[in-house]
């Protein structure tokens, strides 16, 4: 389930694509701050939707549909 982390590695230029999911995730978190956690916990804290859930306080099945509707919004 790491698919977007290992696009980021593979990518040429590590550095813009970090810089452009920071706006991004920036834009989410003015929309979405729950969202914007999710997806700061699960890609840069690398943590399980377990582990996720339980530093946000909310359910895995949350966590879940967050993380996947970040995802396809960041893409």
């Amino acid at each position: 389930g790491h698919m977007l982390a290992e696009q980021v590695a593979s990518a040429e230029r590590p550095l813009d694509d970090l810089i452009a999911l920071n706006d991004a995730l920036a834009r989410l978190e003015a929309i979405d701050p729950r969202k914007a956690r999710v997806v700061e916990c699960r890609f840069f804290g690398a943590m399980s939707l377990e582990e996720t859930a339980e530093a946000l306080g909310s359910s895995p099945a949350t966590v879940s549909r967050d993380w996947a509707f970040a995802r396809a919004w960041l893409h």
